[in-house]
């Protein structure tokens, strides 16, 4: 989310009415969630909002990985402890001088449409992003060259020691493989191609995208027959249609009901701390909010406990800094009381009064509504007036990206390395640093710690970011939230995952 590494920000598109690739969405698939005898079944799955596209290189949109996750591939990814194993790459080695990286793929991999997929496709989804300086263009900063020395190896050269390369290189379908005719066509926007478990089947835009089971995965066979995503918006009915089995999966759940559903017994609900955050951030590129005395006197005004009982009911933790307290690069420090005579005292020494604030937040994360409403209501105490600007994601996401707002609310979900953290939203050329900060020794304590192989000189640094950014309000950090999601008792295999990637290729339906 902008937000998302999954980020939220990104691109849009206007996504056709109906879409079908490969075999529809009806050849030996029951959408409405029966199954064939021996057949595993459609999962009918509840998320929140649309996709903004389903071109993996361009979308940041949570919504687009939600179910991208299940169609793409990347060399390596992140297992349950968000460790990186293989994927495509069955094998690496770095040289001495770690500025050499040479993997090994996996022999007879195949996209979902029959095509091999060998080094070559690594070498053009690499340099894609970079030459187009696409969203994760970032990730691949210390990056020299990527080279196919033979049809299953793939040589990455780096121009400094990069600590986090693997992570960069799968810790989400942000950096996935994709197909070059998919991408030349323009038809991967909305029938993309890739190697994972299933594949797009069909799209009916404002209501569902279907997927069926990829015949052609490299990996174990998925159970179900196929994964029929349904947009829907309000958490309340998201719920209903599960207790009803309209769908057997949602993460959109009611926050206030999730406590006592975590206690009851259908449908099941889980919840595990996630690596996310969620913050205020002002934009710099307007006046006065580029004045650093205006973003503290909001830091100051801001009652985060408050804000998070309201958006969360205590599913999140508040926190002043972006990495969460259950990551060994946590840093604590918390310099923000909720303290409105330090605000307007700011705010005077700033010379501002009579300040009116467009607050720009989403239908699609109602959180951030509801959230606004606590905000405005406590800018209000130090003569702040608050005008909440409530838009669908698509529209949320143009303006972010024209810088057509004073202040926005959103998160950043999925998050790995420290890096991720910050990198992108907080460096001045930072691919999502769509509020125009720009701090000269926060840039280089950032390319820094991204090349710096000594953890503990690494963390120092990354505390060091994490401080000033912090003391600049580059971001007004709230709080680190839980990741909630239920299914129906028909529904095994699956696993709540801190990095939020749903993955439904280890999962079946029983009767």
């Amino acid at each position: 989310m902008s937000s998302t590494r999954f980020g939220l920000a990104g691109a849009t598109l206007a996504l056709l009415l109906t879409v079908s690739v490969g075999c529809s969405a009806g050849e030996g698939v029951d959408v409405d969630g029966g199954n064939e005898a021996g057949a595993g079944g459609v999962l009918n799955a509840a998320i929140g909002g649309e996709p903004d596209q389903l071109d993996p290189h361009k979308t940041s949109a949570y919504y687009s990985f939600q179910v991208l996750e299940n169609v793409f591939d990347t060399l390596v990814e992140p297992d349950a402890n968000l460790e990186m194993q293989p994927s495509l790459a069955t094998g690496w080695t770095t040289s001495d001088d770690q500025l050499t990286w040479t993997f090994t793929l996996r022999e007879g991999v195949k996209f979902s449409d029959g095509t091999p997929l060998t080094a070559e496709d690594v070498v053009y989804s690499y340099n894609r992003i970079i030459d187009e300086k696409l969203n994760t263009a970032y990730k691949f900063g210390t990056v020299k060259s990527v080279a196919a020395s033979n049809p299953t190896t793939v040589v990455i050269t780096l121009s400094a020691p990069t600590p986090n390369l693997l992570a960069n290189l799968g810790g989400f379908k942000g950096v996935a493989i994709v197909q070059k005719a998919n991408v030349e066509s323009g038809e991967i926007t909305t029938k993309p191609i890739g190697s994972g478990p299933f594949a797009i089947g069909g799209y009916t835009s404002g209501d569902n995208i279907q997927l069926v089971r990829n015949d052609n995965y490299w990996g174990e066979r998925p159970k179900l027959d196929g994964v029929r995503f349904t947009f829907v918006s309000d958490p309340t009915v998201a719920l209903q249609n599960l207790r009803g089995n309209e769908v057997q999966w949602t993460d959109n759940l009611p926050p206030q009901q999730v406590p006592a559903l975590l206690d009851g017994d259908e449908p099941t609900v889980e919840s595990v701390p996630s690596t996310d955050y969620w913050y205020l951030a002002l934009n710099q590129a307007r006046k006065p909010y580029d004045d650093v005395n205006v973003r503290r006197a909001i830091a100051f005004a801001l009652d985060r406990e408050a804000i998070t009982k309201a958006a969360k009911f205590g599913l999140a933790t508040v926190n002043q800094t972006a990495i969460p307290q259950n990551s060994a690069f946590y840093y604590e420090y918390a310099p923000y009381s909720h303290d409105p005579n330090q605000a307007r005292q700011l705010l005077d020494q700033a010379g501002v009064n009579d300040l009116t604030m467009d607050l720009m937040v989403t239908s699609e994360y109602p959180e951030t509504v509801t959230a606004a409403q606590v905000i405005a209501s406590q800018l209000a105490g130090i003569g702040v007036n608050v005008k909440i600007r409530t838009l669908d994601f698509a529209q949320w996401l143009d303006e972010q990206g024209n810088g057509n707002f004073d202040s926005f609310m959103l998160g950043w979900l999925g998050n790995i390395d420290p890096d991720e953290f910050y990198y992108a939203q907080h460096h001045s050329g930072g691919t999502f640093n769509f509020h125009k900060y720009n701090n000269p020794a926060v840039d280089q304590l950032l390319d820094r710690a991204r090349t710096q192989t000594d953890q503990g000189a690494r963390k120092q640094q990354y505390e060091q970011v994490a401080k000033q950014i912090v003391d600049d309000a580059s971001y007004i950090y709230l709080y680190n939230p839980d990741v909630a999601q239920g299914w129906s008792k028909q529904v095994t295999g699956y696993q709540v995952r801190t990095d939020r990637a749903i993955r439904f290729r280890d999962v079946a339906l029983t009767r």
